[in-house]
């Protein structure tokens, strides 16, 4: 490893001093101070640029501050570059909008400054080479974060939704600081290419404890079944916040999983809880998403779901395409939170009230039955050309087709226009070359940093069963829906899953009962 400064290091010092002097002008419109502040961003992205070259030239490298167990590592590596130029680049998106968006507000100064602030401490987390700074990193980022959702303090829901948060997000701050004292009783560091080597395959039960609360550090940031209710509830923040969170900030839990994957896939209990609770959170947010007439709300649930699904991928194993996928929810959900203000007149202008196609039981299997040879003859072809899949990377794209199922059954409707059925089959091929195709990719980019796909055992094959299954009945379920939705029970039904099943109520009045010990 080369031992030559990591360029992209420079990108959250940047930020901060910027941060600093926005803070320092915090009234309304502070002149040139919203220029400045997108032009900080833009620098963070030109200099994360630079240590991608850096990256290809030089290779990987790693600085240190401290000696011993309390050192702070930056690591420069294809997956730190990625996430920071991720980062950086979806971070200049959101600044150059919150220069209009917030133009005029009473705390404008204020508001860029913490949006800088927020940022670099995300930047810090990617670029972590130790497991102490990620969890300082992180928890500078839940206290920048808290401080935007209650950028407008006298609204209510907002002062519930930072409360929600606050709770959720620190609680996973003291799982990640307890892992690091595990790690550290057990191995003296917390420096992940120590780990790795202290470590190794077979872990002791206070090594197996540390993992396990890494895991619960990363599920409760990932806003997981059952305490995701504060991501549904932050929208009374300005918009850009909306963004940064859920296209950056939600994906920590993610890459806290991904940077410590060697140490997750060493206890097989662990990735099982895992791939329980991503694929439940995964279900139970995409069901919900299906129910929510406002726009950003059904955006939230959609990223409920998106984050149970890498949880999910992260518990199989299948770390690169986790990586990939965090990439891709990043850079699609801050494109919808940025334009989701002219989501509904663009809905209205398009809408042609028309024929329902509503497909019979029989359409139904037939298309399940379609997509899948579908997708067996796509994965053939894969194999013969690029080796054999492993049967997690098989489960994985089945619970991806059982999606496409959906529109293949729209497509065989009796009332379907011929050319429907014919694109909606057409979609089936093009989704399962898709996968595989940037399943190839992400193991060709991120391959040799990340660990290799566990061999499936007992426990493996037990959990790709399930995992399949579960996917399969709720895709089915959904797809049916049609044919019954007209039955009283089921308007009741839609209600109670629209509230999703009053889980998040459940949590109001703990922070409620939370508050008034509090005042007393």
């Amino acid at each position: 490893m080369s031992e030559l400064f990591p360029l992209p290091l420079l990108a959250p010092l940047v930020l901060l001093a910027t941060a600093a002097l926005a803070i320092a002008h915090p009234g309304r419109r502070p002149g040139k101070y919203p220029l400045i502040a997108e032009a900080s961003a833009l620098a963070a992205l030109a200099v994360a640029l630079a240590g991608l070259v850096q990256l290809l030239v030089f290779g990987a490298s790693e600085a240190r501050l401290f000696e011993g167990p309390l050192t702070l590592a930056v690591r420069l590596d294809p997956v730190s570059a990625t996430m920071t130029l991720l980062v950086a680049f979806i971070g200049w998106v959101v600044m150059r909008y919150s220069r209009t968006y917030l133009d005029g507000e009473a705390r404008e100064g204020t508001f860029h400054g913490l949006m800088l602030a927020t940022l670099a401490a995300v930047l810090i987390v990617v670029q972590s080479g130790s497991l102490l700074l990620i969890a300082l990193g992180l928890a500078g980022t839940g206290i920048c974060l808290r401080k935007l959702l209650l950028f407008y303090p006298e609204r209510s829901t907002a002062r519930r939704a930072a409360t929600k948060f606050a709770i959720v997000w620190h609680a996973g701050d003291i799982a990640l600081l307890l892992a690091v004292g595990l790690f550290i009783a057990s191995t003296g560091t917390s420096e992940f290419s120590e780990l790795s080597l202290a470590v190794g395959p077979d872990l002791s039960f206070t090594e197996h404890l540390a993992v396990a609360c890494l895991v619960l550090a990363a599920v409760l940031k990932a806003a997981a079944f059952p305490l995701h209710g504060w991501l549904t509830e932050v929208m009374e923040a300005p918009t850009p916040v909306s963004a940064l969170l859920h296209a950056g900030i939600i994906n920590a839990g993610g890459f806290l999983l991904i940077r410590t994957a060697d140490l997750v896939q060493a206890s097989p209990g662990s990735m099982g809880v895992l791939v329980a609770i991503g694929g439940l959170t995964a279900l139970f947010g995409a069901v919900v998403m299906l129910t929510q007439s406002a726009v950003k709300t059904a955006l939230a649930w959609s990223t409920i779901s998106q984050m149970g699904f890498m949880l999910l991928q992260c518990g199989l194993g299948l770390w690169p395409l986790a990586l990939l996928h965090v990439v891709a929810h990043s850079l699609y959900k801050a494109h919808a939170f940025l334009s989701s203000g002219g989501a509904v007149s663009a809905v209205v202008s398009l809408h042609r009230p028309g024929p329902i196609a509503i497909p019979s039981v029989a359409n139904v299997l037939r298309s399940f039955a379609i997509a899948l040879l579908l997708y067996g003859v796509v994965l053939l072809g894969f194999s013969i050309v690029a080796g054999p899949k492993t049967p997690q990377a098989v489960a994985m794209g089945m619970m991806l087709l059982f999606g496409v199922a959906y529109l293949v059954a729209q497509g065989l409707a009796d009332t379907a226009p011929a050319q429907l059925t014919y694109r909606t089959s057409l979609s089936a091929i093009v989704v399962a070359l898709a996968y595989f195709g940037f399943q190839q990719i992400a193991n060709l980019i991120w391959g040799a940093t990340l660990p290799q796909v566990p061999v499936a055992g007992p426990l493996e094959w037990a959990l790709i069963v399930l995992s399949v299954l579960s996917f399969g009945a709720v895709a089915v379920a959904q797809t049916l829906f049609p044919l019954w939705a007209h039955h009283p029970a089921a308007a009741g039904l839609r209600v109670h899953i629209a509230n999703g099943l009053y889980l998040n109520a459940l949590l109001d009045r703990w922070i409620g009962g939370y508050r008034l010990a509090k005042s007393k």
